[in-house]
């Protein structure tokens, strides 16, 4: 049976750190029945509670109607029993952390359970989608959805074809994120995509310019918002992202586009130190218990 958007009633989203929970919000949000899985009951309690949190900031901004928010939270349920939930589902969207063999050996297990004309997407930042649909029957169902930090906030969903994926899977998967209330870009493999590819290359730049001591941390952040009208800094995005992020992206690239992608030695030292960005309390900046970033606090590893 032919994959539509009428064919998608429920998502399960595997994995429940930032990226997923964020995605199960916005599914739950979109009008989809969303399974939001992970291994462990407390995991879900904490991705559950951050949900709520979410949403209640949400109706207090007057950005989400409170009958709208409700609703939400009753389409949305969480599992630690996977199997039952991908027998269940229409749509994957995956975002484990990005080990290949971790991926291909969830779609496969994925193929198995799912029904024939569920689509299964990827939520990777820069692997094969070809590689990991490869270890499908149905690679032509496989393809990538790459969405931003904070993912209920953040309106880009850039959608990844395989070597493999059908046009249908692909106009399923843009009305499925669209629904989602994002907007979309359409990318052909690469590594990289579009986006980790630019911020690749303006982060290492920034890193070298902080090395270099042509300005500090700080006030570059500031040149690129006001002088280039980004919306933020690189440094205040690799400390969102996060450095271990930022590092294997870069580290990909590397390998897959050459020299200049090389990541600068600093950002390997300070992941090295455990700087990892906001979620560890400091990466270029430090940040206080309500994790909010302390002026003047940039140091070099």
């Amino acid at each position: 049976m032919a994959a539509s958007i009428d064919h998608i009633n429920t998502i399960v989203v595997v994995g429940s750190g930032t990226m997923g929970l964020g995605i199960a919000q916005v599914a739950a949000m979109g009008g989809f029945d969303t399974i939001l899985c992970d291994i462990k009951e407390e995991q879900l309690e904490r991705a559950r509670k951050i949900i709520e949190s979410n949403l209640e900031k949400g109706v207090a901004r007057g950005k989400v109607a409170e009958d709208d928010a409700k609703a939400a939270l009753k389409r949305l349920g969480t599992s630690t029993d996977l199997d039952v939930a991908l027998e269940s589902a229409d749509m994957l969207i995956e975002a484990v952390p990005e080990i290949l063999e971790l991926k291909q050996d969830l779609f496969a297990k994925a193929d198995r359970l799912m029904r024939p004309h569920a689509v299964l997407a990827t939520n990777t930042t820069g692997l094969s989608i070809t590689a990991i649909g490869a270890a499908t029957r149905r690679p032509e169902k496989v393809i990538g959805m790459h969405f931003f930090n904070p993912v209920h906030i953040m309106k880009l969903v850039e959608i990844i074809r395989s070597k493999a994926t059908a046009d249908e899977t692909f106009a399923v998967t843009e009305a499925v994120s669209r629904k989602m209330g994002k907007e979309t870009v359409e990318v052909n493999e690469s590594a990289g995509f579009v986006t980790s590819r630019i911020n690749a290359l303006i982060g290492n730049e920034a890193f070298r310019m902080w090395e270099e001591g042509v300005a500090q941390p700080e006030d570059i952040d500031k040149a690129l918002k006001l002088g280039l009208n980004h919306p933020m800094g690189p440094f205040e995005l690799v400390d969102l992202v996060g450095l271990d992020v930022r590092a294997f992206s870069t580290r990909n690239l590397h390998e897959n586009l050459g020299e200049m992608y090389r990541p600068c030695q600093i950002i390997l030292d300070l992941v090295a130190a455990g700087r990892l960005g906001k979620k560890t309390g400091q990466g270029v900046y430090r940040y206080d218990a309500e994790g909010k970033r302390i002026p003047g606090s940039a140091t070099l590893p």
